[in-house]
């Protein structure tokens, strides 16, 4: 809806100054959409069941991804799994 679309642009984009605020600000709204958002929906389905829940973002930018992500990119998705799970998960090493 229009409503749904102009609390978007409010939220996301309305203070941006230049071209890579409004990109960070499309990246950040897609990205609440598709991970934080169904995330957060998840979890409280958990909690509702009674069960302890644990919610973190990562944030670290890789230093081996640094030459195949633009820098604007923080935390790829899955970033996270070689500091969860340890390296050998992501090298075929199980």
């Amino acid at each position: 809806s229009s409503e749904a679309a102009k609390r978007i642009y409010k939220e996301y984009i309305e203070k941006a100054e230049n071209r890579a605020q409004v990109r960070d600000g499309l990246l950040d709204a897609l990205g609440d959409l598709v991970f934080v958002v169904p995330s957060i929906e998840v979890a409280r389905y958990h909690r509702d069941a009674g069960n302890q829940v644990y919610f973190y973002e990562f944030q670290y930018r890789p230093s081996s991804v640094a030459s195949m992500v633009p820098e604007f990119v923080k935390a790829d998705h899955g970033a996270e799994i070689a500091f969860v799970l340890g390296k050998p998960f992501l090298a075929g090493d199980v």
